[in-house]
């Protein structure tokens, strides 16, 4: 029996099937915002759901309860979903899939995401990733890939990872997309450390505009440009306010400035965890800005 149960099998043309997930795969929600992005303006109608009692520790990723016009209640699960966006004009549409990180049976995940693009027709999968580090957030957002067809990273611009080490459902899901024969794309963006907690749609929109490029496709996102720019106006104005923090981002700026021989060895930097949290707090003081 499938773990994919489908509500209506669209026709799509040749689309690319991108996903992101929450969690460890998600500094900054980054990712699932720039999925979220993506199909905004396209009305995208969701087609599919992976079978979350499967795959979902509910105690870790919690339903919630919400009431339907001030009287009963209804309970929301955590789940992925499917969803089919056409793309008029375009040489082909997309789906976007999205939802928590899967706590359990990782390899039958996996396999449940392949039938998915297989069912659809999918000419390329794109996983979109973002992870913690020590760069600062006032140079241009790094972006790490890997590919089946490894070309694409060079002719494309993005770093090659080397990363060795513990690996989320993205690391996974693409190394079993290769198994399948599948083209695919995992794509990783750089979030500060010390603005972990915040949402960031300065990394966001780097990852929609690597998507660009990798799947060929156009995305209107005038609107994630100006939200990165206030989101950099607010940070900066609250790294000035602190001495401590203000020193810190310094050094990573100069250190992101050299070149990769030259680099300062990050160990002589102070680590981020040592500020984070009264940062954070700092920011969450702050507010909004009006």
């Amino acid at each position: 029996m499938s773990d994919v149960i489908w509500t209506e099998r669209p026709a799509l043309r040749s689309p690319v099937l991108v996903a992101a997930f929450g969690g460890w795969n998600d500094a900054g929600d980054a990712a699932s915002a720039a999925v979220e992005f993506i199909g905004a303006h396209h009305e995208p109608r969701v087609v599919a759901r992976i079978d979350a009692d499967e795959f979902i520790d509910f105690t870790s990723v919690r339903p919630t309860v919400r009431l339907v016009a001030g009287q009963t209640r209804e309970i929301d699960w955590p789940e992925t979903t499917v969803s089919a966006v056409e793309v008029p004009g375009a040489d082909g549409d997309l789906a976007i899939l999205q939802g928590p990180e899967p706590a359990l049976r990782w390899g039958r995940y996996c396999r449940a995401v392949v039938e998915v693009a297989h069912e659809l027709g999918a000419r390329q999968i794109i996983t979109l990733g973002a992870l913690l580090a020590d760069v600062p957030h006032t140079r241009p957002v790094s972006i790490s890939g890997i590919a089946s067809d490894a070309a694409l990273v060079d002719r494309l611009g993005f770093e090659h990872t080397s990363y060795e080490g513990p690996t989320g459902i993205v690391g996974v899901l693409h190394h079993a997309c290769g198994a399948a024969g599948l083209n695919s794309v995992s794509l990783w963006a750089s979030v500060p450390h010390y603005v972990a907690a915040a949402p960031n749609p300065k990394v966001a929109l780097a990852l929609v505009r690597a998507f660009e490029g990798a799947a060929g496709v156009v995305v209107d996102a005038a609107e994630l440009e100006t939200a990165a720019e206030d989101y950099e106006r607010q940070v900066s104005a609250a790294v000035a306010s602190d001495p401590e923090v203000r020193a810190f981002v310094e050094r990573l700026e100069s250190a992101a400035d050299e070149s990769e021989d030259d680099a300062p060895d990050p160990a002589n930097l102070p680590s981020a965890d040592a500020i984070a949290s009264d940062f954070q707090k700092y920011l969450r003081q702050q507010g909004p800005e009006s």
